[in-house]
């Protein structure tokens, strides 16, 4: 996955629970394996490479778990999430690195590529049919929680019901530790060179995901475009904000704090009150003034 993967779990049997770790570890590993498009050999490379061959590809469970809830993430944020953007993620990242905006005529014809309703599933056979060639998945914008989420329920299905699993900032948390009001979370404000403590969280049973623009961009032309594509428009976002979503599991926490990373705040409050059980802040420095706008629930969290 490209970032820090921790395990945190709370147990009289360190030895057991070491063991019940490293087959977590295993597990991430396996499906990093099978999701990642850094990852040349991997199966949704292999399924994108079959777009636009009138035919279904029979796929394993978890990538057809990931495709069928990252549809079910597309139609609600009304293509705000959509995991057909690789196309035009792939060109962003070449710009980053040459530090140039995208041809226009290519991002034009990566954009032809993209939409989800050109993805067709099978649940009989767990088959996956993608309409258009040249057609790339890209998961980047949930597979980390879902990937902390299958690590927790492999631990929690080990006997172990007070751990954390966090995958580069996709945090789920099983119960909080003996006389623990629960896991204790912080969230920085967004600023590019410091880290600024904004408020702490105490959450268990539950997932938190932060996303937004402050490490990952390119600046071009004195604007600084996101790392966070519109599948819409096919640019990157240009607002300096963090959006931290709570939800019951990583999966819907990860995808919900990439859509509202792209939606006007309005659009993103609407999206969460969607949710049940879903909770949203978005934190916005606009010409160094930090303003905050949440869901009424998310206050409910605050340690």
């Amino acid at each position: 996955m490209g970032s820090p993967f921790t395990i945190t779990i709370f147990a009289t049997d360190s030895a057991k629970a070491a063991a019940v770790a490293a087959k977590a570890f295993r597990l991430a590993d396996t499906l990093n394996n099978i999701l990642s498009d850094y990852i040349d050999s991997s199966e949704i490379n292999r399924l994108s490479a079959a777009s636009g061959k009138n035919s279904y590809v029979r796929v394993s469970q978890p990538l057809f778990n990931i495709i069928q809830q990252a549809q079910q993430a597309a139609a609600l944020s009304n293509g705000a999430y959509d995991i057909t953007i690789g196309p035009v993620v792939k060109l962003w990242r070449r710009a980053r690195k040459a530090k140039t905006f995208p041809d226009k005529d290519s991002l034009q014809s990566a954009l032809q590529k993209v939409g989800y309703r050109y993805i067709h599933l099978d649940t009989s056979k767990h088959a996956v049919y993608l309409e258009k060639k040249g057609m790339l998945l890209d998961v980047g914008g949930l597979g980390k929680g879902f990937v902390a989420q299958a690590a927790l329920n492999l631990i929690k299905q080990n006997g172990f019901n007070s751990a954390m699993v966090n995958a580069g900032g996709k945090i789920v948390m099983a119960d909080a530790p003996d006389n623990q009001k629960g896991w204790l979370i912080g969230i920085n404000q967004p600023e590019e060179k410091t880290e600024i403590l904004l408020q702490m969280l105490a959450l268990q049973n539950m997932a938190v995901s932060t996303s937004g623009d402050i490490y990952q961009y390119v600046e071009l032309n004195g604007k600084k475009y996101s790392h966070i594509v519109n599948p819409k428009t096919g640019i990157g976002v240009t607002h300096q904000r963090n959006v931290t979503v709570i939800a019951p599991d990583g999966t819907m926490a990860d995808w919900l704090s990439t859509a509202c990373s792209i939606l006007s705040v309005k659009q993103s409050l609407r999206l969460i009150k969607k949710i049940k059980g879903a909770a949203l802040l978005i934190t916005e420095n606009k010409n160094g003034k930090i303003k905050k706008k949440s869901s009424v629930l998310f206050k409910t969290y605050y340690f």
